[in-house]
């Protein structure tokens, strides 16, 4: 209480100056201010000037009231044409209401013609339309509308090639992707409403009737509300469009505005259900979208985003839009035979999209990863099973889209825990990918397989319309049974392989890239082990490998290196160290693999290191498709060898026939630290 009384003290005692200041400076006003004393105590002169400023506003607002607005249609009409180049008129009636708490406008049969690169067509032709507007809002800076009401508008909407637009008034500010902004419109109704869209980069058309209608008791729910429906083509398919929203009646700005929307065409279906959060920013909204269709890459057409090929898809999550931000958030679905789920935003920035995606699989099947890469997918009952596109090819021909990839920048990465059951015994997979104008980094690069791994980079220059290359890929750890089958259930060779491809070159497609590429190829195993009857067979030793191997002898002879290593030139890999050197043989061989036929053609001769009888000196050949390749021998060394042993036999004796088929086994151990160090 007694801080209280000490407050109103000093208050008291601060402010008191200041009233009485006030007070006398109204004092002096009063006495020597005249026009303080004129409205006080008006004469002649002020009466007459109030009387006068009383007769001119009359006489405006009887000139309002009386005004007949049509007079200004012809300078509305040239003042518009001249600020937005384009020919735009008011043919009809003009009525603008202003004395009331809602002043409206009613323009009949506006005609806003289009820009000089698209005049034959009128961008839009309306019969009527109603405006109203809260005075209140406007006083306020706002706007907000109590009636729109529009009456068979036609509406003509053009983007060229160049990415310019017929709707666009301000062509020379560029669109900054934010959605447009519109005022609370509290009732819509539009009246046989026609839309028409040419879309010419992606080629699309679209011929869209519209709708608004009010809620009424009597009414159909089914005819109140917002409709869209349209039909077209989309690159000479199918294009169908359908939007609906609630009735436009007591809409507020803190209530969300409900719709739905389907779009299906381009191998495509959409669903979204969601709502504009501020009514009507559409910069804003969010949806639950479910989409569906046979590639992915299919998108590029509907939405102007890059995606890969791959097999049919079935996709769900939450679209949310704010301003320029586009997210994809919490989708999950099923691509292929694979499950996939994660994350994508795509963002304008410097008039350029971006985009980030993060994705992840639970249980992938690699033949739907190999359609990402160019292969074929195709969809059986037992899952998904790619091929290369092209009859008896290996490597993927699908040309790069080098186009699309020059339109936008991103990021890309991709984890799945398990690899579905496959040849290669892949268990997991790691990718990453950054896009940055038109130059695509892959990094990593990471197949992890149920022993060993493939670890690599790869760099796609995709700014010119033929892309340049560079891929530098390792091989560790990755064990010989997986590649080579066994036989009579024991493993044929066994071992860990270690390997590096390091190429570069042009090409639109992975099979063009091989065929022009420049590098190297090599594959190393330390050490390892053979079945003893293929390692007699590699120096082609009838008596010994022939019978172990058809007797089921399961015996091993260790491997103590294998070493090949190509100089890869226009494609074609020519074998500059082939060798592989077990206890019993020494086998070099010589050779080139065509990459872009993808034909091989290797010779392999083995050499004993022990003294062998009935041995059958010939090479082993390898030729044929990499993906079937025919183990043969070179029979023309055989017939040879057997013509020198009937030459012995009508010149010397029966026993000396024999001596064409001994070896003396005087083969050395290869220099295999060398070898293996001089492989890249």
């Amino acid at each position: 209480m007694k801080d209280r009384l000490n407050w109103r003290g000093w208050r008291d005692g601060a402010l008191a100056p200041v009233g009485v200041r006030a007070r006398a400076f109204g004092g002096w006003v009063r006495e020597n201010d005249p026009v303080y004393r004129a409205f006080r105590h008006p004469g002649p002169v002020e009466k007459g000037a109030a009387l006068g400023v009383l007769i001119l506003f009359a006489a405006l607002v009887v000139f309002l009231l009386l005004f007949d607005w049509n007079w200004l249609r012809g300078p509305i009409g040239r003042w518009a044409s001249v600020q937005y180049d384009r020919e735009i008129a008011l043919n009809g009636d003009l009525d603008v209401k202003l004395f009331s708490w809602t002043p409206s406008v009613t323009v009949n049969q506006l005609t806003v013609g289009g820009p000089s690169w698209a005049r034959d067509e009128d961008t839009a032709r309306v019969s009527r339309i109603e405006a109203s507007a809260r005075l209140s809002r406007l006083l306020r800076g706002q706007i907000e509308m109590p009636l729109l009401a529009i009456t068979r508008p036609q509406l003509v909407l053009i983007a060229d090639e160049e990415g310019r637009r017929s709707w666009d008034l301000n062509a020379d500010r560029p669109d900054d992707g934010r959605g447009a902004r519109l005022p609370l419109i509290e009732r819509l109704v539009i009246t046989d409403g026609a839309l028409s869209v040419e879309e010419r980069r992606r080629g699309i058309t679209l011929e869209a009737v519209v709708n608004a209608r009010e809620a009424a008791a009597s009414a159909d729910p089914g005819q109140t509300g917002f409709r869209l429906e349209g039909e077209g083509e989309i690159n000479g398919a199918p294009l169908t469009l359908t939007i609906e929203g609630g009735a436009f009646v007591n809409i507020r700005r803190d209530r969300p505005y409900r719709f739905t929307a389907e779009l299906e065409g381009a191998r495509t279906r959409l669903r979204a259900d969601g709502a504009i959060t501020r009514p009507f920013d559409l910069g804003s909204f969010q949806a639950r979208l479910a989409m569906r269709g046979q590639d992915l890459n299919d998108l590029y057409a509907l939405t102007g985003v890059v995606a890969p090929n791959t097999p049919p898809y079935e996709l769900a999550g939450t679209l949310t839009r704010d301003a320029t931000l586009w997210t994809f958030a919490d989708f999950a679905g099923r691509v292929g035979s694979s499950d996939l789920a994660g994350d994508l935003k795509v963002d304008r920035i410097d008039d350029r999209l971006r985009v980030e995606a993060d994705l992840t699989s639970r249980s992938l099947d690699l033949d739907d990863l190999a359609a990402v890469l160019g292969a074929q997918p195709q969809v059986t009952s037992g899952g998904t099973v790619a091929h290369s596109g092209a009859p008896g090819k290996l490597l993927p021909d699908a040309p790069l889209q080098t186009d699309r990839l020059r339109q936008m920048d991103g990021r890309l990465s991709f984890k799945a825990g398990s690899v579905k059951r496959n040849t290669f015994a892949v268990r997991q997979v790691d990718l990453g990918a950054a896009l940055k104008d038109g130059i695509l980094n892959l990094d990593p690069v990471s197949f992890t397989f149920s022993q060993g791994e493939l670890n690599g980079t790869a760099r796609i220059d995709a700014t010119d319309d033929m892309p340049n290359s560079t891929v530098d890929f390792r091989l560790s750890g990755y064990p010989l049974e997986a590649i080579i089958p066994a036989r009579d259930g024991a493993p044929t060779v066994t071992g860990r392989a270690l390997g590096r491809a390091k190429l570069e070159g042009p090409g639109r497609s992975i099979s063009e890239f091989a065929g022009r590429s420049n590098g190297s190829l090599s594959l190393v195993v330390p050490q390892g082990r053979i079945r003893s009857a293929f390692a007699e067979l590699l120096g082609i030793n009838v008596g010994a490998g022939l019978r172990r191997l058809f007797s089921g002898d399961v015996s091993e002879s260790p491997i103590r290196c294998a070493v090949a290593d190509f100089t890869v030139r226009g494609g074609t890999a020519t074998a500059r160290t082939l060798v592989i050197d077990t206890d019993v043989v020494l086998t070099k061989g010589e050779g080139a693999i065509d990459l872009g036929s993808e034909q091989m053609n290797l010779r392999l001769d083995g050499e004993t290191k022990k003294p062998r009888l009935l041995r059958v000196w010939a090479p082993i050949t390898v030729s044929g498709p990499l993906q079937q390749p025919r183990i043969g021998v070179d029979t023309g060394a055989v017939a040879a060898q057997a013509g020198i042993t009937g030459l012995l036999g009508a010149l010397v004796a029966p026993v000396a026939a024999l001596f064409a088929f001994v070896d003396p086994g005087l083969a050395e151990d290869a220099d295999c630290g060398g070898l293996i160090a001089g492989a890249r």
